[in-house]
């Protein structure tokens, strides 16, 4: 009796020496993973607010098929209406009072960088920023694992396109004056010299502008064939807008943050029709299999009412692909350390987006933690439907 009591207390010690273990690292409980991410589902990018509601709505299904080794993922998500202020507000006050494992996507280059250091310096992971900076990899961090193309090489295939497969002669750029829109101006300008070319017009956009017709003068007096607009979807298309007004009619090109073309086609009454995007994943409408199973099985299932089924959605789902598959690998006994490990081993992973590598973390190599180096290219329909310009294109 004494002996059977003895084992008993024995295998209760090691449970709790076990269980202390598993629930040791910040964020993770024996039954629970706390998973943090911003997006902006008010102001001038809340359009881009689906990514975020794609991503809750994503783990909402990973729970409902058993979760991650039987713990459910517990999302927070919080806007900051694409205020930086904000973004940091809220991450600190997610991180110090409630406690997250490691942050998901999160919209906006601003927003991002404003909470950078705040997150690198603790060690807190950070998959999938929703935004193509090169300020994430530039350089690398440890903790910080880009999914999104570059803004930067996006910009470069639009402009080698526009240049070399439609001979166009003078290229301008609209970009918003901040990191997001500046990395794509870079982009442009450096495919450009390439081709022996020069910008003719670089016109900044605050987020602040309503009106576009100014913007749009400097457009045309450019006498630009192309422009690429780098700007909030609203901008995008006030200055379309503006310019079919003002019978101005270049070839717009644009990131992959205005290529959710049933949107842009609704907000700008039909006028995105013959717009060229990078893209970032295969098309929601696509018959790509696995697309169709996070239609049926995330979408239908978890999606709000008022949710509408496209590629800013989807993005919730591409960009946190690679998360969910190094929390698995991760196994039982989840740090973070564990988890940033099995983030390194990922290589040759396709979900829906782009092929995802990554490596042991180098300080000298960005592509240790730029996991992404393809985009394609879509033309923007009369129904709001894509046509496919290009297979997958893979820049460095």
């Amino acid at each position: 009796m004494k002996k059977g009591l003895m084992v008993l207390l024995g295998c209760m010690l090691c449970w709790l020496m076990v269980t202390s273990l598993a629930w040791s690292e910040e964020g993770v409980t024996g039954t629970e993973i706390h998973i943090g991410q911003w997006g902006p589902q008010t102001g001038p990018a809340a359009a881009w607010g689906s990514v975020a509601r794609g991503t809750g709505d994503y783990f909402k299904w990973i729970n409902e098929i058993g979760g991650i080794h039987g713990r459910k993922i517990v999302y927070h998500m919080f806007d900051d209406g694409y205020n930086p202020a904000k973004t940091l507000a809220g991450v600190k006050d997610l991180q110090e009072n409630t406690g997250i494992f490691a942050w998901a996507s999160g919209v906006g280059t601003s927003p991002g960088l404003a909470v950078k250091d705040y997150l690198m310096e603790r060690k807190i992971p950070w998959v999938g920023p929703a935004a193509g900076s090169l300020h994430w990899v530039t350089p690398p961090h440890k903790y910080l694992f880009a999914v999104y193309p570059l803004y930067y090489n996006e910009a470069r295939a639009l402009v080698r396109y526009a240049v070399e497969e439609m001979g166009k002669k003078k290229v301008a750029v609209a970009y918003l004056n901040d990191e997001y829109g500046k990395n794509g101006l870079r982009g442009a300008i450096e495919e450009l010299e390439y081709h022996g070319m020069e910008v003719v017009a670089r016109v900044p956009v605050e987020k602040s502008d309503s009106d576009m017709k100014p913007h749009v003068m400097q457009l045309r007096k450019s006498e630009a064939d192309m422009v690429l607009l780098w700007t909030t979807v609203s901008h995008a298309v006030r200055i379309v807008g503006t310019a079919k007004a003002m019978n101005f009619a270049p070839q717009f090109m644009s990131t992959s943050t205005c290529s959710d073309f049933p949107l842009m086609t609704h907000i700008s009454k039909g006028l995105w029709e013959g717009v060229i995007c990078a893209t970032f994943g295969e098309l929601p409408d696509s018959d790509h299999p696995q697309m169709q199973q996070y239609k049926k099985e995330v979408f239908e299932q978890f999606a709000a009412k008022e949710e509408r089924w496209g590629m800013f959605y989807a993005a919730g789902i591409i960009f946190i692909e690679p998360m969910v598959e190094a929390l698995k690998n991760a196994g039982p006994d989840l740090t973070r350390e564990k988890f940033v490990a099995e983030m390194e081993k990922i290589n040759g992973f396709k979900g829906v987006g782009p092929e995802v590598n990554f490596k042991p973390f180098d300080p000298e190599d960005m592509y240790s933690r730029q996991g992404t180096r393809q985009t394609f290219l879509v033309k923007c329909l009369a129904d709001g439907k894509a046509e496919k310009l290009t297979d997958w294109i893979t820049l460095d």
